[in-house]
């Protein structure tokens, strides 16, 4: 372990340490000194101790002078503190073993130690003194307050687990940290190893229902919901970046399994889109996702990243944060100035993006502060990137152009604010040169830095800008001992710079001088000019806003680029949302589907047209009024505080008045909805069942919420298999399919419409009659054991209808996540296409998108309102719409676009069960006698089910009818019998039932877990 003590420091500090292999442990170690650049060594083992064990050393970053050396915890638990660069040391012992040690950026005596059986202490003098700040502390989740956001400077962000094991985030003082004083920003609990504190924000997960949602608070305001596409449905994510105001996060979407794509956010980090799909991702040492995302040091705005395309990896390259990417030129010759013969788009250059986990190596690419525009990375030229044919380029111009500096891998440092550059091989093998570059790259002497060649370890550079001393360590064989060498550079800058040393260089993307609304001129040192800039040096930037362009602007949240470049409305974003928080008289702004990148300075131009209006806020009267409880559950234990939350999609929150009936005879008001921003707490003091009741009105409507709340019975998984379309006065049959299914008594309420008493009963299916024309709700609620679950469907009532299925072309397979919520906007999609195409009334259609792959639906006929009041006899009135529909789906002529660049199209199905239904009420004496045979048939099927008679085929038959659709069944028939199918065109059962009540777990932890069954009936018991 080597340590430079600090920036202009000439004090070098080594630590060393013997492992013996026979005892799997460290039994010596060494503390080595140096006050004269890395010239001569002293050893201060006599000052630290001779039979002290050293395991880490730490140099304080606010004084670079103090500095802390641990013992080894499994030999003694003591620290030894210097205050004068490591000359001398005095040692504390502790009553706790230090894991690791976190400094605080500015007050440099203040520092939080994490002992190793996961308690927080914190000391204000440098370590002499400590105090326990909390006894379970999730590893490596504690962070300093960070200066001009928190209150107090003293302040500690933690994620603290309670008793249970639920993980909270807490804050609270170093010396003020007791139960009483310790404050929680975000009152429910949180996923473990979620928290996150950085720069102005604040990220946490919180995993309900099995979907992981992730909450954000900037600049320290309360938290907010961060808001992806719809459908992205995160299985993971890391915030890569928050610099300049802004989030950059990797996330892995349902579908996605080695890849992760990168979302950019809005400054407050709530609302993200799509910078780019399918970015490459590996582990690192400690099991660590690492991305392969880098961004460019000294230029904002430019990044590099490796995508997949196809099973290749290649390397793009976006000047504007991710608006737009392209791949990077490969050299236009070699090293022997061949040319390359490299064509874009099937042949560039791929480079390798990670930075060294290792300290004393450059890594595979990197780039400085103090020289804006140069980057030297290792990669390859070719159709992919490549681990095996691996060489060096180099970029001048912010990686507008490369040129490859060698064959090989090398290690690159930048000496003297990147004057010089220096050059060292990456192997295994001993060597004993190295190569200096004045020139950028173009030419490199070569130097001798040992008389034998040396097993290079690593190389530690001189801190700070002027960076002209560098240290090499390793071995002259693998049994020798330790070699230092110092390299010393400055013989090698003959002379200071004057002004006629230096040249301007223009930032430009492919010649456009416009990077991120700037034109931006810096001042280099021409290359060749060997002369030193110095520790005084100030580089000079020249800089002017340029004039507003289309690649200034990106999509806003829930727009698209399209390939026209314009920016759509994604088919599952409503627009309304946008005045969803917004009171009558005041305003709100309505995006124009772009929003200018954050950190871009250019001025006028497209910036008004672009720029989101300042709109009246529309007076609306309440409507999708929610109401659940707090951790998504519809059970709560009798006597403990439940949350309940109440959200509204459209409506003036601030002119509306909310009233909440508990069920239990006790009932809030409130006059708006800012009081129960946080949720409304309640105390059942009773088991039972309750109707809790939210309504919502303002002078121009009013909207009603129920939920039904069981007191002390738990949650399970059930799903109703329901019917879409019936007809009216003719019975239906009702199922509830439990999930995994329980041998013991199981319970079902049944709610029919408005009714607030349910039915109950001990079987799983019910039979009901249908008597009002028109969309019906029905809602069943399962018992069984300590579990409660529930399941709503809503089921259209005719006089008689028709019905088809429907296919897609294969693509929309790719991304159906198998959700309800995709499934009901795909529908939606589907019945646009259908009425703009065809023309039809949308009351005449209703689509309903099957569960399960290949993606499949059911596309329903419905008679006009006017043609229903017609009653029997009319059914023939929808033929000339089934006529219309049908040569509309037959021509291939109803298509949507699910996403730019996917377009499906929708056909009829060629093989169904039932090709078209013929739901009317009259029928001819044929269709009456094949109706008869059905019904001969379904009775036989009907008894030989109920008396469990084992005869295969008619079983299986029955239970794929049973089982077959989970969310959405086909029409209750009236009419045809079906045509005769194989039995090999049958699902097997077992694999049926799995698939289709198969829990998508969509994040790092799954709600639904298997319970206990009983045989006897829950018996909640008031107390």
């Amino acid at each position: 372990m080597v340590h430079w003590s600090g920036h202009n420091s000439s004090v070098i500090l080594i630590l060393t340490k013997l492992y013996d292999f026979n005892l799997g442990s460290v039994t010596e170690s060494s503390l080595w000194r140096s006050t004269d650049y890395g010239t001569t060594y002293e050893k201060l083992n006599d000052k630290v101790g001779l039979k002290t064990v050293l395991s880490y050393l730490y140099v304080n970053p606010a004084n670079k002078r103090k500095i802390m050396l641990l013992s080894d915890p499994e030999i003694e638990s003591s620290i030894l503190i210097s205050y004068d660069e490591g000359a001398t040391y005095q040692k504390y012992r502790l009553n706790f073993y230090i894991q690791s040690l976190l400094f605080h950026p500015k007050q440099e005596d203040w520092i939080l130690a994490y002992s190793l059986d996961q308690k927080l202490y914190s000391s204000m003098d440098f370590g002499r003194r400590w105090q326990l700040m909390h006894e379970r502390i999730t590893p490596n989740r504690f962070y300093w307050s960070v200066t001009g956001l928190d209150k107090e400077s003293d302040l500690v962000h933690m994620e603290a687990r309670t008793a249970d094991g639920h993980a909270h985030y807490i804050t609270c003082r170093i010396q003020e940290c007791s139960e009483t004083t310790r404050s929680g920003p975000f009152l429910r609990s949180i996923d473990t190893n979620s928290l996150v504190v950085q720069d102005e924000y604040v990220f946490i997960q919180v995993t309900a229902g099995g979907r992981a949602n992730y909450y954000v608070s900037y600049k320290r305001e309360p938290f907010a919901q961060i808001k992806l596409p719809k459908y992205s449905l995160p299985k993971d994510m890391h915030i890569i970046s928050t610099d300049e105001n802004q989030v950059f996060a990797a996330v892995q979407e349902w579908n996605q399994n080695e890849t992760y794509n990168l979302y950019i956010s809005d400054t407050r980090g709530v609302y993200f889109t799509l910078a780019l799909e399918n970015v490459k991702s590996s582990r690192g040492l400690e099991g660590n996702i690492i991305i392969d995302l880098y961004e460019v040091a000294g230029i904002k705005g430019i990044f590099l990243a490796n995508k997949k395309i196809e099973d290749q990896i290649k390397t793009f390259i976006t000047y504007n944060k991710g608006r737009d990417w392209r791949l990077l030129q490969a050299p236009d010759t070699d090293l022997r100035g061949d040319p390359m013969r490299c064509q874009l788009p099937f042949c560039s250059l791929h480079l390798h993006l990670q930075i060294s986990e290792n300290p004393y190596t450059s890594g595979s690419i990197s780039s400085k502060e103090t020289a804006p525009g140069l980057v030297v990375a290792t990669g390859n030229i070719g159709s992919e990137l490549s681990y095996t044919d691996i060489s060096t380029f180099i970029s001048s111009d912010a990686g507008n152009s490369w040129r490859q500096i060698f064959e090989e891998e090398y290690n690159v440092w930048y000496l003297d604010w990147g004057g010089a550059l220096v050059a060292m091989k990456h192997t295994s093998m001993p060597i004993r040169h190295l190569w200096v570059s004045f020139d950028e790259g173009t030419s490199w002497s070569k130097y001798a830095f040992t008389s034998t060649p040396l097993f290079v370890d690593g190389s530690l550079v001189e801190p700070g800008v002027e960076t002209q001393l560098m240290t090499i360590f390793g071995h002259f064989s693998l049994r020798s001992e330790w070699q230092l060498v110092k390299v010393d550079y400055k013989s090698i800058f003959s002379r200071r710079c004057n002004k006629e040393d230096y040249q301007t260089w223009h930032l430009h993307n492919q010649g456009e001088p416009c990077v991120m609304g700037e034109r931006k001129i810096y001042k280099k040192r021409k290359p060749g000019i060997q002369c030193a800039l110095g520790r005084d040096y100030s580089r000079t930037v020249v800089s002017e806003p340029c004039v507003c362009a289309e690649w200034d602007f990106e999509c806003d949240y829930g727009y698209e680029r399209h390939s026209s470049n314009q920016c759509i409305p994604a088919f599952w974003f409503n627009q309304s949302f946008l005045s969803k928080d917004c009171s009558l008289g005041q305003t709100y702004l309505n995006s124009t589907g772009y929003r200018r990148i954050v950190s871009n300075n250019c001025t006028d131009g497209l910036r008004e047209k672009y720029a989101a209006k300042v709109e009246p806020c529309p007076g609306k009267a309440p409507r999708g009024l929610h109401i659940l409880t707090a951790d998504g559950k519809l059970a709560a234990q009798q006597g403990h505080n439940i949350t309940f939350i109440i959200l509204m999609e459209e409506g003036d929150l601030q002119r509306t008045n909310i009233q909440l009936d508990f069920g239990d005879g006790i009932a809030m008001s409130y006059a708006n909805f800012s009081p129960i921003e946080d949720g409304i707490r309640h105390v059942y003091k009773n088991a039972g069942i309750f109707q809790v009741t939210a309504y919502a009105e303002n002078s121009l409507g009013s909207d009603t919420a129920v939920l039904f709340l069981h007191v002390v019975c738990p949650v399970e998984h059930v799903h109703l298999n329901s019917p879409f379309v019936a007809i009216r006065n003719k019975e239906v049959n009702l199922t509830a399919v439990v999930w995994p299914s329980q041998s013991g008594t199981v319970i079902y309420f049944w709610w029919f419409g408005n009714s607030t008493k349910p039915l109950i009963t001990l079987e799983s299916s019910v039979s009901y009659t249908f008597t009002t024309e028109g969309m019906n709700t029905i809602t069943v609620q399962v018992s069984a054991g300590s579990t409660l679950l529930q399941d709503t469907k809503d089921i259209a009532v005719h006089e008689y209808f028709q019905s088809q299925l429907l296919s897609f072309s294969p693509n929309l397979d790719y991304h159906n996540p198998d959700i309800p919520e995709w499934r009901q906007d795909i529908s939606k999609v589907i019945k646009r296409a259908l009425v703009q195409v065809t023309g039809i009334s949308e009351e005449q259609i209703l689509v309903a998108v099957f569960p399960g792959l290949p993606t499949s639906a059911e596309l329903f006929i419905l008679p006009h309102r006017n043609m229903s009041e017609r009653r029997k006899g009319h059914e023939g009135d929808l033929e000339p719409v089934v006529e219309i529909l049908f040569n509309a789906l037959n021509q291939n002529l109803v298509q949507f676009e699910l996403k730019p660049g996917v377009e499906v199209i929708t056909y009829v199905t060629q093989l169904t069960l039932a090709p078209l239904v013929d739901a009317s009420a009259g029928h001819s004496s044929s269709a009456m006698l094949m109706l008869l045979s059905v019904v001969l048939v379904g009775l036989a099927v009907f008894l030989i089910y109920k008396f469990k008679r084992k005869i295969p085929w008619v079983n299986i038959y029955a239970q794929v009818q049973h089982d077959k659709e989970q969310e959405m069944i086909g029409s209750v028939s009236q009419s045809e019998s079906a045509p005769k199918i194989t039995l090999s065109e049958f699902t097997d059962p077992e694999e049926l039932m799995d698939k289709e009540l198969d829990t998508r777990v969509l994040g790092s932890i799954s709600t639904i877990a298997n319970s206990e069954s009983t045989k006897e009936i829950p018996n909640c018991t008031s107390v």
